[in-house]
């Protein structure tokens, strides 16, 4: 293997980082992990692993892990957000058996990564706070929060949304608000509901909602457009009545979900562009880092697990000289087109009158008429599989 022993220091202990110190452990390389927390904790709320993704951890020897803590959508079912009633439902488990799509918390996910990166000999190291990334010498220093300065052979940037090692690669670019902030929360889910993704859309705003743990919880995220700006993270807590306040003319089933929430958390969503360089001569970025991504198509964790599987792989294969372009060259055009298409169904999502009408009539009668090309709509993304051979 061209790997073997190869040294890497990764940061962030996400679903990014956790899927590249795996990959890059099981194929010989010697890999430090460095997470800022001081433990990996339950943080976020549900995530959906589409079949491209799924291929990754099938690839990794985690699928069975995966089947044990998702449950499999049976369907995506769009609502009219107001009265409730049926838009299309797309039959996922009828017209694509083949395919799986779990829906889980990320922190199942985390923590069966974790199993996965530990089996493979990664070394896991808590409380390493990264606050700057040097490129400019022959390795890359990093400087710690104490003060430290601590060299790396390679360093791999999975640190996120504001990744030191993208900044250190392309310089600091300002993001661009979005006007739409979000709520995540969890509540208990009713026994007996079907497994299925459902988006209430309205005017200006739309609430995603699908059960999750065997269906003990209900994960809800609600979208809002508005002027006011919202800080950029995960850890920004919120009133629940707020986010009852913004759906209170949504139908009941909505309301009754809402109602239920004694804990919420609130972020803004902003548009960052896609990195322009994924790497240097001893550095790379991978998921958040290289394209952060709003969460309208569920991707962000399944295109970070893509982009683990194609920089180890590339690595593996080529070198890391002729397997850094390798990999950017795999990824940047693929990861640019599915955040434009997040970004045009939050567009869609929250139309108003009368282009709303004709639009949910659209889809009705695309519905009812060629279910299979609307469903179709997405193979690009769901049918692609990075681990096949070519």
């Amino acid at each position: 293997m061209t790997l073997k022993d190869t040294e890497f220091t990764v940061l962030g202990a996400g679903v990014a980082g956790l899927a590249i110190s795996t990959a890059l452990a099981q194929r010989g390389a010697k890999v430090t992990l460095l997470e800022q927390a001081d433990a990996i904790r339950e943080v976020g709320a549900g995530l959906q692993v589409s079949p491209n993704g799924a291929a990754v951890l099938r690839a990794l020897g985690l699928e069975q892990a995966l089947v044990a803590a998702g449950l499999r959508n049976q369907a995506v079912h769009l609502r009219d957000g107001i009265s409730g009633d049926t838009v299309v439902r797309l039959d996922l488990a009828a017209r694509r058996p083949d395919q799986a799509f779990h829906l889980m918390h990320r922190a199942d996910l985390i923590d069966l990564l974790r199993t996965g990166a530990e089996a493979a000999g990664v070394e896991l190291q808590l409380l390493q706070r990264v606050e700057a990334v040097d490129l400019s010498g022959g390795k890359p220093v990093l400087t710690m929060a104490t003060g430290a300065a601590r060299c790396a052979g390679f360093v791999i940037g999975a640190d996120g949304l504001h990744s030191r090692v993208r900044a250190a690669l392309n310089g600091a670019v300002a993001p661009f608000f979005t006007h739409q902030v979000a709520w995540r929360a969890l509540i208990p889910a009713q026994p007996g509901e079907v497994v299925e993704a459902e988006v209430h859309m309205g005017a200006g705003r739309h609430l995603v909602s699908y059960p999750l743990r065997g269906g003990t919880m209900r994960n809800i995220v609600a979208v809002e457009e508005r002027r006011q700006w919202v800080e950029e993270g995960w850890n920004l807590r919120d009133d629940p009545l707020e986010m009852r306040l913004a759906f209170d003319r949504f139908s009941p089933r909505v309301r009754s979900w809402l109602e239920q929430v004694n804990e919420v958390w609130l972020w803004g969503l902003f548009r960052h562009p896609v990195a322009k360089s994924w790497f240097g001569a001893n550095a790379a970025i991978l998921g958040d880092a290289a394209h952060p991504t709003l969460p309208f198509l569920a991707q962000g964790a399944n295109m970070a697990l893509e982009d683990a599987w194609v920089l180890a792989d590339c690595l593996d294969r080529l070198g890391i000289s002729a397997g850094l372009p390798a990999y950017q060259a795999a990824r940047q055009d693929r990861c640019a087109r599915i955040v434009k298409a997040a970004n045009g169904n939050a567009r869609a999502y929250h139309l108003r009158d009368p282009l709303r009408s004709v639009a949910h009539l659209g889809l009705k009668l695309g519905g009812a008429v060629a279910p299979g090309m609307v469903l179709g709509k997405f193979d690009w993304i769901y049918g692609h599989d990075v681990t096949a051979k070519p």
